[in-house]
């Protein structure tokens, strides 16, 4: 095969699975919803997730309780042959099973579900045949609705795995948002590593205090802001009441420009040449929110007030180059 050849083949394959995502979209029943609801009841009793699958649906099954586990939704996977030699004993009465196969028939999991079904709360069939054994004997079925393969023999699993996966996903998604999840929540179970550190990193770790901030009254004129700035080793400064509340910014940029147009601009007042109402921030926001407000907004500091409006602290995109928030 030449490489032309190679890349059309690729194409072709990539072509049948995104067409058959389609027709799962477009197939999505009331079971759908249906199946959300009992698993945010059965986790909200405080029960657990039990998925069961063989082969590929085995590999999808632990990649779908992966992904509940890391959103906060207690799943684990069990294995059909262990089950029937003492590990059945991971399921409880209460808990929700789903069962991951794309015939329905394969007897390994056919086997285990009067087992099953003794024990689970209710039983979900996540299956590419509707009038398949394994979805006659479960209280909801979510078909995943593939007509073809990508495999050139029509053997291989390929579109029905994507099809499983991609459905398992849109699962794990909708149950997240309709349990409310929050990042905050999804950082305290991913403490380790960059990613950890880019949900858990707060304003008030990497913000400069307000001792280290530089700030003058309205009154103050340019030039004694500038020194202010100077001396704080900044590129803004604070305009603030005589209690503290921010009145505006005054930055670097701001003097280059009007001195460009009034050489005498060191004499005004800085009130005249501020920016009223700036971009700020609370000491609690996460980091990366304020990098994204640097970026969004093309600015090089943000200001930190408490909830009165007091200034307590100042971030400036300098001071963001040791953390990894991107």
């Amino acid at each position: 095969m030449n490489a032309d050849l190679i890349l059309e083949h690729a194409r072709r394959v990539i072509a049948m699975e995104r067409a058959q995502l389609t027709q799962l979209e477009a197939a999505l029943s009331p079971t759908f919803p249906a199946a959300v609801i009992l698993l945010e009841e059965t986790l909200r009793a405080e029960h657990k997730v039990i998925i069961i699958g063989v082969g590929k649906s085995e590999s999808i099954g632990h990649k779908f309780a992966a992904t509940l586990n890391s959103t906060g939704a207690t799943a684990v996977t069990l294995s059909c042959q262990n089950a029937l030699h003492g590990d059945l004993g991971i399921l409880s009465r209460g808990d929700l099973v789903l069962c991951l196969s794309h015939s329905g028939e394969t007897p390994e999991l056919i086997n285990l579900l009067p087992h099953l079904r003794k024990r689970a709360r209710q039983l979900i069939a996540i299956t590419g045949k509707n009038e398949s054994t394994l979805a006659q004997h479960s209280d909801l079925v979510l078909e995943t609705g593939v007509t073809a393969e990508a495999c050139p023999l029509g053997l291989a699993p390929t579109c029905s795995s994507t099809n499983m996966l991609v459905l398992c996903d849109a699962l794990a998604m909708v149950l997240l948002e309709a349990r409310g999840f929050r990042s905050e929540d999804f950082a305290e179970l991913h403490p380790g590593g960059s990613l950890g550190k880019y949900l858990l990193t707060r304003v008030s770790d990497v913000m400069r205090p307000a001792e280290r901030v530089a700030r003058v009254l309205s009154s103050a004129t340019v030039q004694d802001t500038v020194l202010a700035m100077l001396r704080h080793r900044s590129g803004a400064a604070a305009v603030v009441s005589a209690e503290n509340t921010l009145l505006g910014i005054f930055t670097h940029g701001d003097f280059v420009r009007g001195y460009q147009d009034n050489r005498a601009l060191g004499d005004a007042p800085v009130r005249d040449h501020m920016t009223p109402d700036p971009i700020t921030a609370r000491e609690g926001d996460l980091a990366a929110s304020v990098l994204r407000l640097i970026r969004e907004h093309r600015i090089d500091d943000v200001l930190v007030l408490d909830d009165g409006g007091k200034v307590t602290g100042l971030v400036d995109v300098q001071d963001l180059s040791g953390y990894d928030l991107s």
